[in-house]
């Protein structure tokens, strides 16, 4: 097996002498620091250990303006992803970061200094050009939107020196790097080897199809998932390795190896196939499946997708000889249950019974507990999955209820929050706008920046507790329709969020207050008083779940609309 990828020299950083590594520690503590994102860190990692050679560091501007242009770097070495240190302007500012500079590299999750960069040059980069050039331009694509809502408006290039190596606390014997799993290929006398990405659950049909690929071509098989960044609302990679982990006892005997990939993906069709074509072969692959729409974000909001089916192909397929890795095209399998096979699909005859189960279908019997058949997943995997995914009526969720004050959104929640309780099934909690004032915001004013970190605040709490499978009732003004949003964002992530606008009318909740509130408002005597001298942004179209009006309807109507929705939305038993 060749040692060196695509013509060029695997480059592990971090394979220096303890004394070199000593030094540079040293240093690290006497100089500037970047504290690195999540995206950052992961790219990090593959620069240091080899598995982006021959990038030896963040690109400078020659080398990325070569790679948006024709995927080359400026010595001519093919690369597809532009792989940028992507900085504030303040940042930069802050750390006096200019051409010949030395930076120290820092882990934002334990504060460790990884490595030390030297700068070739800062630069702002022509983001509109990049989003063009590599993603195709669409608003929509996700990584252009991270282009132009999260990047840092400048990028700063150098090379790196490593000092140490991320610390990574999960599944650590998983964690090869491009040197340690070409040797125990070596170790294993493997000289073929095809390599499967995936940033999914595998099934029976993945297994086949890994399986045929390895035989075709008389070779072993790498399962190399990534476990950096995916796709937003993908599967976590806990749960997925250990469905990987689940199945490999399905291989043949030592036919198969489960490694994992801490990369950041970009979700870029053909260039993001070619940039994966090029570290499978720098982890020591001969082979690499290609999948349709390999790596593509699926479909824009008129339903158009962002590449075409085969664009990957073909792009990975223009590159073969150069790569010096051969393209496997994914073949779709289909169940044959009158033969309990699974076959490519194009070698089925027409009047031959297949079955199939979509990945929609899957979730949605993952969410109802409906029976997964055994000819479409291993029992090891569905088990694995359903720990993971239990049905709705186990589900996390929060309702939200905003509204001006005394418009009896308390009085709902806590209804709610009885009725809740006496059904039983998951444990309750009642986040009203006061008690979360005087325990968890109480050095908070009324402001507008104030009032988005107070309900900044009850989402993050709402999306913990959903996450544990707790029903979470808030109850708070949310004035702002921006915090509304950055609630519903957060919570979304692990389960059900609906936003209950109480719009009983101002005056209504005025002339009902018993506490003289909003006469002590109109006095004067309060100040920042919603609906007052304050502002209150109702929710409008679609953004309220459900909308409630006390003046109209009793809280024991309302609780039982919310009651309603959640049956309907299958979160609830029967009552």
């Amino acid at each position: 097996m060749a040692n060196s990828p695509h013509g060029g020299i695997l480059k592990d950083l971090i394979a220096r002498d303890a004394p070199r590594r000593d030094e540079l520690a040293a240093e690290a503590e006497k100089l500037p620091a970047v504290v690195l994102n999540e995206r950052q860190l992961c790219d990090l990692e593959l620069i240091i250990n080899g598995g982006f050679s021959p990038l030896e560091g963040f690109m400078n501007e020659k080398d990325y303006n070569g790679v948006c242009e024709n995927n080359r770097l400026a010595d001519g070495n093919l690369f597809s992803m532009p792989i940028n240190l992507d900085l504030s302007e303040e940042e930069v500012k802050k750390t006096g970061i200019k051409a010949g500079a030395r930076i120290v590299l820092r882990d934002s999750r334990d504060d460790r200094n990884i490595a030390i960069l030297t700068v070739d040059d800062v630069y702002r980069p022509d983001k509109a050009k990049e989003g063009k050039l590599v993603f195709g331009g669409d608003a929509e694509h996700p990584a252009i939107k991270y282009l132009n809502n999260t990047a840092g408006d400048i990028y700063v290039g150098g090379k790196v020196e490593a000092i140490q190596r991320l610390m990574h606390y999960d599944y650590v014997g998983l964690r090869y790097t491009p040197a340690e799993l070409r040797l125990h290929f070596e170790k294993l006398g493997w000289s073929k080897v095809v390599a499967f990405q995936t940033r999914n659950p595998m099934h029976r049909a993945h297994r086949e199809l890994t399986v045929r690929a390895a035989r075709q071509r008389q070779a072993n098989v790498l399962i190399h998932p990534v476990v950096g960044l995916t796709k937003p609302g993908d599967i976590d990679h806990f749960t997925r390795v250990r469905v990987y982990q689940a199945l490999m006892p399905r291989y043949p005997n030592g036919m198969a190896v489960l490694g994992l990939l801490p990369l950041a993906m970009r979700m870029g069709g053909p260039r993001e196939a070619i940039w994966h074509a090029i570290i499978r072969k720098n982890h020591g692959a001969t082979h690499f499946i290609v999948g349709r729409d390999h790596a593509g974000p699926g479909s824009n909001s008129k339903g158009q997708d962002f590449y075409g089916p085969y664009d990957a192909q073909d792009a990975v397929e223009k590159y073969r000889d150069e790569l010096g890795i051969e393209v496997v095209p994914f073949q779709m399998m289909t169940y044959l249950p009158d033969n309990d096979e699974y076959k490519p699909v194009d070698e089925v005859p027409k009047d031959v019974r297949t079955l199939n189960i979509s990945g929609t279908e899957l979730r949605k019997r993952l969410r109802s507990g409906a029976d997964i058949p055994e000819w479409f997943s291993y029992p090891e995997v569905v088990r694995v999955l359903r720990e993971s995914h239990p049905p709705r009526n186990k589900q996390g969720f929060t309702i939200f209820l905003t509204g001006f004050t005394n418009s009896g959104k308390d009085a709902i929640a806590r209804a709610l929050n009885v009725t809740l309780n006496q059904q039983g099934g998951r444990s309750v909690s009642l986040l009203l706008g006061e008690t979360v004032r005087s325990e968890l915001s109480s050095e908070l004013g009324f402001s507008r920046e104030d009032r988005e970190k107070n309900i900044h605040r009850i989402g993050f709490v709402a999306s913990e507790l959903t996450k544990s499978g707790a029903a979470v009732i808030a109850a708070p003004i949310a004035p702002f329709k921006s915090s509304r949003v950055a609630a519903r964002e957060i919570v979304e992530k692990f389960g059900s969020f609906f936003l209950i606008h109480v719009a009983t009318p101002l005056d209504v909740c005025e002339k009902t207050d018993k506490r003289g509130i909003y006469a002590a408002a109109r006095k004067g005597d309060i100040k920042g008083f919603t609906g007052v001298d304050d502002p209150y942004e109702a929710p409008e179209g679609k953004e309220a779940d459900l909308v409630v009006d006390l003046s109209k309807e009793t809280v024991r109507t309302a609780v039982h609309q919310i009651v309603l929705l959640l049956e309907s939305s299958g979160l609830l038993d029967q009552l």
